[in-house]
């Protein structure tokens, strides 16, 4: 699996989201800045992510993704 690949499953769960992902040898980092997480706290929003990639941690093609989900705003401020 590589970031571009998790990219991809992000963006396909939450389409309007601006998705960046950097890392290899299943431990990966994101940021993903969606409209969604609007209203949300932070345990939400990571749940939102890693719903997308579920199928990956548990096939263990997926070792760690640290998330960084924020709303447009907090990625602006």
């Amino acid at each position: 699996m590589d970031a571009q690949q998790i990219q991809q499953l992000i963006e396909a769960a939450l389409p309007d989201a601006e998705v960046e992902v950097t890392g290899s040898e299943g431990k990966f980092e994101t940021t993903v800045v969606s409209d969604a997480f609007d209203g949300l706290g932070p345990v939400q929003r990571h749940q939102m992510v890693y719903r997308s990639v579920a199928e990956q941690i548990a096939d263990g093609s997926l070792h760690a993704l640290s998330i960084r989900p924020l709303t447009p705003e907090e990625r602006n401020r």
